[in-house]
């Protein structure tokens, strides 16, 4: 997205996720900007461009990836955190996951939940005590090293269905097949197969925890229901909602058993006291070719923005390797400012 022209000015053009709104009416445009300004992510954050022309930040990516977790936004949570509001006073995000937009955001102050226990453990470890989550993936990882790698990754499945936790689920979600973490329906049991790459190894995790552990300083982490979550917030909050899609993740997701229709009545009381929510939902599947029906309120968003997710971690699961071309899928972002 960046090109330099000289030494202090930039020239920005469309990256290569199109959406509704995105600067679609530019092809290509140039400011100038102090060079410091470019390497602080924190300012660049916060930082509008041409306000009379676009209400879009400019947001620099943060790809460092914690969590494998199915339906991460890592490589496009900055095109997401675009459309916040430019000001607003506490962010939460009530169904965390993976925390891509929290950790691309980097919020002053910040409360991130999910009602998955197992889930919010590494989060609060990680703002607690982050050389004890250190420890928890070098332990797993040496095991798998010295050990048959597949034997290991069971082991460590069977020890996290028999009494889920942190630990194990940890350094599951980063050596499972495709970073797919599926739970069967009938008993909750983690059963997505070992993956076939090799994990990331202490030394990079333990940097990319030094990394996140900064970024989220200012956020408090905690188990709770999103509707719990979604009614502390007051007039100038903002609230991004990711949850399990209707149409693709019904059974890979196992925290929060949710109908739609009562996220919306959350997003809805919200919305009445001045609360600003973003919410990213089902879009277009099969590379625009299929629109997934979902039956939104009149009314209670003001906009919506399509968002380009690339190939669909579901499909490269199943599909074990073959062409994904078929199998691009956009996502729904819907804003009620």
């Amino acid at each position: 997205m960046f090109a330099w022209k000289g030494r202090k000015t930039i020239i920005l053009t469309l990256d290569k996720y199109p959406k509704t709104g995105y600067f679609g009416f530019l092809k290509e445009f140039s400011i100038s900007l102090d060079f410091n300004s470019i390497l602080d992510t924190q300012s660049m954050t916060h930082q509008t461009l041409f306000p009379e022309l676009s209400d879009q930040r400019i947001v620099v990516p943060f790809k460092s990836q914690l969590l494998k977790w199915i339906g991460n936004k890592q490589r496009f949570a900055h095109e997401i955190t675009s459309y916040f509001p430019n000001d607003f006073r506490s962010y939460r995000e009530p169904f965390l996951g993976s925390g891509a937009v929290l950790g691309t955001l980097r919020p002053a102050q910040g409360f991130a939940s999910d009602v998955f226990s197992p889930l919010m453990e590494i989060w609060s470890t990680l703002h607690d005590a982050p050389s004890r989550l250190k420890r928890w993936y070098r332990d797993r990882w040496n095991r798998m090293d010295t050990g048959d790698k597949t034997a290991v990754y069971e082991e460590i499945k069977a020890s996290y269905n028999h009494s889920p936790n942190g630990a194990d689920l940890l350094f599951l979600c980063r050596s499972c097949y495709g970073g797919v973490v599926r739970f069967r329906k009938s008993d909750g049991f983690m059963s997505t197969p070992c993956g076939v790459h090799r994990p990331i190894n202490p030394e990079s995790f333990s940097h990319r925890v030094d990394l996140w552990k900064e970024r989220t300083k200012n956020v408090s982490f905690f188990v709770a229901n999103y509707r719990e979550s979604m009614r502390e917030a007051k007039k100038g909050d903002l609230i991004y909602c990711d949850p399990p899609y209707c149409d693709s993740q019904t059974i890979l997701y196992g925290a929060q058993e949710f109908r739609l229709n009562q996220l919306f009545e959350a997003i809805e009381l919200c919305r009445r006291r001045g609360v600003y929510v973003a919410l990213s939902i089902d879009g277009q599947k099969d590379s625009g070719g299929k629109t997934c029906a979902i039956d939104i309120p009149s009314g209670l968003f003001v906009r919506e923005v399509l968002v380009n997710c690339g190939p669909s971690m579901l499909k490269r699961f199943q599909m074990e390797g073959q062409t994904l071309e078929r199998h691009r899928v956009s996502d729904r972002l819907l804003l009620t400012y």
